[in-house]
């Protein structure tokens, strides 16, 4: 636990937490304006999450050597939380009504 400062933990914690409020914000938009689009790009967040919370138990436990696995989990959650993002993110945009077209 002595990796990271408390005003560094404070970030890492907070910004997890952000993250699951924005996942279930753009979930309940998804809900409140039926388009499943939008639910979609929720699930599509959660690799980030993983990602998120890889860094956070890797610094918990003082970067141990035994738990390296978590930082090539971390980058590949990474990875797969862009492209998801970047399919979700083109998933709305060709459901989105077009204006002037």
């Amino acid at each position: 636990m002595h990796a990271l400062s408390i005003p560094t933990w404070i970030i890492h914690v907070s910004s997890v937490i952000e993250w699951i409020a924005a996942i279930w914000f753009i979930w309940t938009y998804g809900e409140v304006s039926g388009n499943r689009a939008w639910r979609a790009f929720s699930f599509a967040m959660l690799p980030a999450l993983v990602s998120a919370m890889c860094a956070c138990t890797w610094h918990f436990f003082d970067n141990t050597e035994s738990l390296a696995w978590l930082v090539t989990l971390q980058a590949a959650m990474t990875v797969v939380g862009n492209c998801t993002l970047c399919a979700a993110a083109w998933w709305i945009w060709r459901s989105s009504p077009k204006i002037g077209v």
